[in-house]
């Protein structure tokens, strides 16, 4: 019988969980401090919800989940509908595990119209689902911690996202560099070249200019339908060199006849100019090279680089002017980034740089001596909790070596030792086990140690 975990999937240990909360609580913490709320969506969405949204690539990623019953008793195997996988999975799944946060996110926005107010400021953490194929920093099965503000078109939102990301990776203590874009400009390039509906074939390819390479990227463009003469115009742009107002001055050249060109660009300065003023720890850069794989971006982008770790992306997002106009509800802007807990995770571990103390589980376990004591340490581990103070009595009256084995391998800090003579004069022995010190203290002097 195989009991491995489905690949691209984890188990995580009770260390590692608390280490992943560490993460958690630090980016939820930064997305109150900002007036964001949290809400939740469910696993599961119907795949009418999910396709269409992400491109080509993308739904080829959604896993599709199969309808309940006998479905296949319906299905005529001989048409050719069935050898179509498109239109056979329309058949046989009408529903999906979500691909991202967004636009299940877009279409709680919709359903809920009624019960919020815009401009909404929302942020959820849960899991998505992708059928990719797995490798380092790349799971089938990871955490996203979404921010999202719906209903206001100000690039002030930008502003304050990028600020977020600023926060929550000083406070990570990740030196990190923040990507910015426009899709208006990438839309700018598919107009110079007068290919405007292969914008999404153009997006895609230069996605992967920095890991494949611009010959590469050049022949995935040729191959899309681009020519060389096409691939000659927009060299210089793709391969823009200096400081983001050098670039910038450069694009405004480039787009001086583009009046999507010249917007992309007005948005990008507003946007830098009020980074500028708020010095920011990470550095935030123009990347005319990010374009972000999802169809739904419509003007700035954003992507965070850890500078330390060879990683994917560890933060993402952009601006959608129409997401909800999908669901029925248009002219709805909004603007929103994604961390990406799981590979914030393998940065951190491979940095060494969590904090030490957030793995201990207990701050204090009482030995087990017998019946007589337990009884009242099981009230003293009580008072103590009262306090907020983590505290555990060991279930078993076992060799003490037993016990304090299991106590050094839970890293937990204190162990208290109620013998006989500890019960009658009322104190308790009370083992550091990191420095090995021990003391004789009663219930309420080690409340006020610990609680200090």
């Amino acid at each position: 019988m195989n009991c491995n975990v489905v690949k691209g999937t984890r188990d995580f240990l009770p260390q590692q969980m608390n280490k992943r909360n560490y993460i958690f609580n630090v980016i939820k913490e930064v997305y109150k401090l900002h007036g964001f709320s949290q809400i939740e969506t469910p696993a599961l969405e119907n795949l009418s919800t999910l396709m269409g949204k992400y491109g080509e690539e993308g739904d080829k990623l959604l896993y599709k989940v199969l309808n309940s019953g006998n479905f296949l008793d319906k299905l005529d195997f001989e048409s050719e509908q069935t050898k179509d996988y498109k239109k056979l999975t329309n058949k046989i799944s009408e529903k999906g595990l979500r691909y991202d946060l967004t636009v299940p996110f877009a279409r709680f926005v919709v359903n809920n119209r009624n019960e919020i107010t815009l401009p909404f400021k929302r942020y959820q953490i849960q899991p998505v689902w992708r059928a990719d194929r797995p490798q380092k920093g790349r799971y089938r099965e990871f955490y996203q911690c979404d921010a999202d503000i719906i209903g206001s078109d100000s690039l002030l939102n930008e502003v304050e996202l990028c600020e977020m990301i600023d926060e929550v990776f000083t406070r990570l203590s990740l030196k990190v560099e923040i990507k910015l874009n426009n899709r208006k400009i990438l839309a700018a390039i598919a107009e110079l070249i007068q290919q405007e509906d292969k914008i999404i074939d153009i997006t895609v390819a230069i996605d992967k200019l920095e890991k494949i390479g611009y010959d590469k990227v050049c022949e995935e463009l040729i191959q899309r339908g681009l020519t060389k003469d096409n691939l000659n115009k927009i060299e210089p742009i793709l391969k823009l060199e200096g400081d983001t107002k050098s670039k910038i001055h450069a694009l405004k050249i480039f787009f001086q006849n583009s009046t999507i060109g010249q917007k992309g660009i007005e948005e990008l300065e507003e946007v830098f100019q009020t980074i500028e003023s708020l010095k920011l720890n990470s550095k935030v850069e123009f990347d005319i090279t990010l374009a972000r794989g999802l169809n739904y971006y419509t003007g700035a982008i954003v992507e965070v680089k850890c500078v330390e770790v060879p990683m994917g992306s560890l933060t993402g997002g952009g601006r959608y002017d129409n997401l909800t106009g999908i669901f029925g509800m248009p002219n709805i802007s909004g603007v929103g980034i994604s961390f990406g807990a799981d590979r914030i995770y393998d940065c951190l571990e491979e940095l060494k740089r969590f904090p030490q103390d957030i793995s201990n589980t207990t701050t204090l376990m009482f030995a087990n001596f017998g019946k007589q004591e337990e009884k009242q340490c099981v009230v003293w581990a009580k008072e103590l909790r009262k306090e907020n103070i983590s505290a555990e009595v060991y279930p078993d009256s076992v060799k003490l070596q037993k016990q304090m084995k299991y106590a050094n391998e839970k890293l937990i800090s204190y162990v208290a030792l109620v013998g006989e003579r500890e019960l009658e004069e009322g104190e308790i022995e009370l083992k550091n086990m990191i420095t090995g010190e021990q003391k004789k203290l009663n219930i309420d002097q080690i409340k006020e140690m610990l609680k200090s």
